[in-house]
């Protein structure tokens, strides 16, 4: 359970697709200010793993925009829940939170093609390229003794 629940679950009981809050309103709902770090924009983006409070309006399915720091009031907009983090409203030891998944892109080429058994893969392309830079880095070090 988080302090930021009640911000939560408003915005999951609101059908609406964008909230227009102030700060103030926001501290309200929550019953008590907001920290110092709330005058940074940062602190307000999407970033789920920006603080605690950014997973809580993410997990209801808003993402903030229209952030007015010096006006103390921001748009949020509803969007798809982000995989991954906990779903408000859920009990629990867990608390709700869920398996994070890996992209469906992870992996999609394995198996495609081999690579022969000791292969350097960090050999130079061209033998050409590996005189030339040994050459000069040779060169280097018999200057120098």
């Amino acid at each position: 359970m988080s302090k930021y629940d009640p911000l939560a679950h408003f915005l999951e009981r609101s059908a609406a697709s964008e909230i227009w809050m102030t700060f103030e309103e926001i501290e309200g709902i929550l019953g008590f200010p907001l920290p110092p770090s709330q005058t940074h924009r940062a602190w307000w983006s999407n970033n789920a793993s920006n603080n605690v409070m950014t997973k809580a309006w993410l997990a209801a399915g808003y993402e903030t925009e229209q952030v007015d720091i010096e006006g103390r009031k921001l748009v949020f907009r509803r969007v798809a829940r982000v995989p991954g983090l906990r779903e408000p409203g859920e009990g629990g030891k867990s608390a709700g939170v869920k398996q994070p998944r890996r992209n469906p892109l992870f992996g999609f080429m394995a198996g495609t093609f081999t690579i022969a058994p000791g292969t350097d893969l960090t050999a130079p392309a061209d033998g050409e390229w590996a005189d030339m830079a040994w050459g000069k880095s040779n060169q280097g070090h018999e200057d120098a003794a």
